[in-house]
C-alpha cells in the first residue's frame, strides 16, 4: 500500500476508536455533525430537548411551535365545550361547531393574555380553567421567546468549503488542497486549521482505523478576508506522497477538517467541521481565482466560485 505509515499519535484520534469502518462511511458529515447513531435512550428522555430545539432547522422549529400552539388551544377549547353551553358569555353560535370555534378563539386570547373582552368565562369552573390557561400561556411564551433568542444569539461559523479536494501542482511538486471562505460579513480572526487523515490498516490480521494529523503549508491565519486555500504538501514527509486513487479507496480514506476561529461580532470562539471522502478528490486540477476587482479597484469575492477548478498536468 502506498500510504507511508507513521507512529500512531493518540492525540490525532477523533474519538472513534480503532475499529475499521466501511468505505462509504463518513466519520464526520459534510455539515459538521458527527456520524454516530445513538441507541438506548427512552423516548421520554429529556436530556437532548434543548439541544434539539436550538439546533434544528427553522422549518421544523416553527412547525413544532405552531403545532404545540394549535394542540394547546384545541385541548382547552374542548374543556370549555365540555363544561356546558353556558360556560362562555358572549358566544353566538348554536351548533357544536360554532360553539367549539368560539371556545377555540377564546382559548387563543386567554393563552396569549390578549383578552378582547367579547367572550368571557362564566362560573367557577370556567374561570378556574381560564386562570390556569393564562398561567400556562405566560410560561409557554417565555420558553418560546427564550428558544427564539437562543437560536439567533448562538455563536456559529458559516463556512463554505469547496466540494472537492484537489491534487494540484505545488512548489515544483504536488499538493493536496481544498478551499474555504466565510459566508457571513462578520470578521473571523485567529483562525487555526487541522486536517485529520483517517484510513483502515491491517494489523495482526485485523482491520484497524488509523488517524494522522497532516502537515499543512499554513495552519493559522490572523484574519479571513477572502478565501483560504488549505494545502498539504505531498513531499517526502507526507504519508500520502505515493498515494493513488485505488490505495485510498481500498483503505476507506477520509479527511476530517476541523476549523477554530474567534468571531469578532460575538466575541467568542466558533468552530466549523466538514469531511471529504476518497472519491471527492480530483486528480490533476487547480483552483480558479474566486475574486476579481470592480470598476473602483475594490476586491470582489464570488462565493459561487469557491469550488471552480481547471484540469492540469501534474
Amino acid at each position: 500500500m502506498a500510504i507511508h505509515k507513521r507512529k500512531f499519535n493518540p492525540e490525532d484520534d477523533l474519538g472513534f476508536g480503532t475499529k475499521a469502518v466501511v468505505n462509504t462511511q463518513r466519520l464526520i458529515n459534510q455539515d459538521g455533525s458527527i456520524n454516530v447513531k445513538r441507541k438506548g435512550l427512552s423516548i421520554f428522555n429529556t436530556a437532548n430537548n434543548y439541544h434539539s430545539l436550538i439546533t434544528m432547522n427553522w422549518f421544523k422549529f416553527w412547525l413544532i411551535v405552531l403545532t404545540g400552539y394549535l394542540i394547546a388551544n384545541i385541548i382547552f377549547a374542548l374543556i370549555y365545550v365540555s363544561l356546558g353551553p353556558g360556560t362562555l358569555d358572549g358566544t353566538e353560535g348554536n351548533s357544536f361547531f360554532y360553539h367549539f370555534m368560539d371556545a377555540f378563539f377564546f382559548s387563543a386570547q386567554t393563552l396569549s393574555t390578549v383578552g378582547y373582552g367579547h367572550i368571557s368565562p362564566h362560573g367557577m369552573a370556567a374561570n378556574t380553567v381560564a386562570a390556569f390557561e393564562s398561567m400556562i400561556g405566560l410560561l409557554a411564551f417565555a420558553l418560546a421567546t427564550g428558544l427564539l433568542y437562543g437560536r439567533f444569539s448562538k455563536p456559529s461559523a458559516k463556512i463554505k468549503y469547496s466540494q472537492h479536494l484537489l491534487v494540484a501542482p505545488y512548489q515544483g511538486g504536488k499538493g493536496l488542497m481544498f478551499r474555504l471562505t466565510n459566508l457571513r460579513r462578520n470578521t473571523l480572526i485567529d483562525l487555526s486549521m487541522e486536517v485529520i487523515f483517517s484510513y483502515n490498516e491491517e494489523v495482526n490480521g485485523k482491520q484497524e482505523r488509523r488517524f494522522i494529523s497532516l502537515d499543512l503549508e499554513r495552519k493559522k491565519v490572523s484574519i479571513l478576508t477572502l478565501s483560504w486555500t488549505i494545502v498539504h504538501p505531498l513531499d517526502d514527509n507526507s504519508p500520502l506522497r505515493d498515494m493513488t486513487a485505488a490505495d485510498l479507496k481500498n483503505s476507506g480514506a477520509t479527511f476530517a477538517v476541523l476549523l477554530k476561529a474567534f468571531d469578532d461580532t460575538f466575541s467568542q470562539t466558533v468552530h466549523s467541521r466538514t469531511s471529504y471522502m476518497y472519491d471527492e478528490i480530483v486528480w490533476g486540477a487547480r483552483f480558479k481565482p474566486a475574486f476579481d476587482r470592480d470598476e473602483e479597484g475594490r476586491l470582489v469575492l464570488n462565493l459561487d466560485k469557491i469550488d471552480h477548478h481547471d484540469l492540469v498536468e501534474i
